[in-house]
């Protein structure tokens, strides 16, 4: 038992059978259990009100498929940080806050995506809420110092503050959006979601100042997995662009938590390795959409995305996930080691990591099988 605890003490994790450590898991279970078992129910109710994503240039599906995912991954979130405030409140009244504002603001884009996903709304009016939501960190503290990043130049504080307003706009929009544009191909957006929240889960577990960043990780990557099962391909349901703008809001807000104490420029390095792969691919897309002339690149579906790119090569919805999954993970792990974490976590993280996604995929294409021989048997009978 000693030997279990140092071990876990290596790992970042203060005491093994402690409140803290225990909230997490609960926190992760909760979400994960909470998602998976929600969404056939709201799939039923999408499919009777007509919540469904019509085929179009940039999705694959061929025939209108429920896309309310992002209801049930919120709903799971949501719930997860409730019973984790329940079990460990957070005592620090300005991490309070700014928790509630990173709750608010996802709360805020995951209404637009939904209203989106199901009326249409213009770029520009997605654009101002996304803005808005962005404001609502910075107004709270939470933004990007310039002066904190690492390797540039200290500039006055007359320049710094606009400067540092405007790269915390950057970073939270652009990340949303990023995200938002990964989400073509089964159960890509899932997975890689589930892999960035777990590794910075992991990573802020080395750090005594970002608790609270630890709790909402924990209930998003628990979300994340009880929607992937689901998703993986062939999939019953889709999250839309309200649960792709969680994804991304989230994930950019809660890697600015904790930042304001030390290692401010620092605690971006993972965030952006880890991110690496949504972020190239929005850079590749609206490079290539200018280049062909395009005014308005983020408003103009296509097949160029990197997942379009690896579907086309491999064929198999599911292998491209699983490559994407796989280089998000090594993304990850790289953002680990510059982050100066230990290699014992890293690895514990990668396997857990790798197992979690394993264990999902496994039982939807077991579930389908299933599905499949029913399906069989009733036309056989019939």
């Amino acid at each position: 038992m000693d030997s279990l605890s140092a071990f876990a003490q290596h790992l970042g994790i203060a005491d093994l059978f402690g409140r803290g450590f225990l909230s997490v898991v609960v926190t992760f279970l909760t979400a994960g259990v909470f998602t998976w078992l929600f969404i056939p129910r709201l799939r039923d109710f999408a499919v009777q009100v007509g919540w469904a994503d019509q085929p179009n240039a940039r999705r694959l599906n061929t025939e209108p498929l429920p896309n309310a995912g992002g209801l049930a991954i919120f709903s799971g979130f949501i719930v997860s940080v409730i019973v984790a405030w329940a079990l460990r409140p957070i005592v620090v009244e300005i991490v309070n806050i700014q928790v509630l504002a990173i709750l608010l603001g996802a709360s805020l884009l995951v209404l637009v995506g939904f209203i989106d996903d199901q009326y249409g709304l213009s770029p520009l009016s997605r654009l101002l809420v996304q803005v808005l939501a962005a404001a609502l960190l910075i107004v709270n503290g939470l933004r990007i110092d310039f002066n904190a990043i690492p390797f540039l130049p200290i500039i006055p504080d007359a320049i710094n503050a606009p400067l540092s307003i405007f790269l915390t706009v950057l970073w939270i929009v652009g990340l949303t959006n990023a995200v938002n544009l990964m989400d073509g191909v089964d159960g890509v957006v899932g997975g890689v979601g589930f892999v960035v929240s777990t590794v910075l889960l992991a990573t802020a577990a080395q750090f005594p100042d970002r608790a609270a960043a630890v709790v909402l990780l924990a209930g998003l990557s628990g979300a994340a997995l009880g929607y992937l099962r689901h998703n993986f391909n062939p999939s019953r349901i889709i999250m839309g662009d309200a649960g792709a703008y969680l994804f991304g809001y989230t994930l950019a807000a809660v890697s600015l938590l904790g930042t304001l104490k030390f290692s401010a420029g620092a605690s971006l390095i993972v965030p952006l390795i880890v991110l690496a792969l949504p972020v190239l691919d929005t850079t590749q897309v609206v490079i290539g959409r200018l280049a062909r002339g395009i005014r308005n690149p983020l408003g103009h579906p296509d097949k160029t995305h990197i997942h379009h790119r690896v579907l086309a090569r491999t064929a198999s919805a599911r292998r491209t996930a699983v490559i994407l999954w796989t280089v998000a993970l090594v993304c990850g792990m790289v953002g680990m080691a510059f982050q100066g974490v230990d290699w014992p976590v890293i690895v514990a993280t990668g396997v857990l990591i790798a197992a979690c996604l394993w264990f999902v995929a496994h039982r939807r294409v077991r579930a389908q099988k299933i599905e499949s021989g029913r399906q069989a048997s009733a036309t056989k009978d019939a």
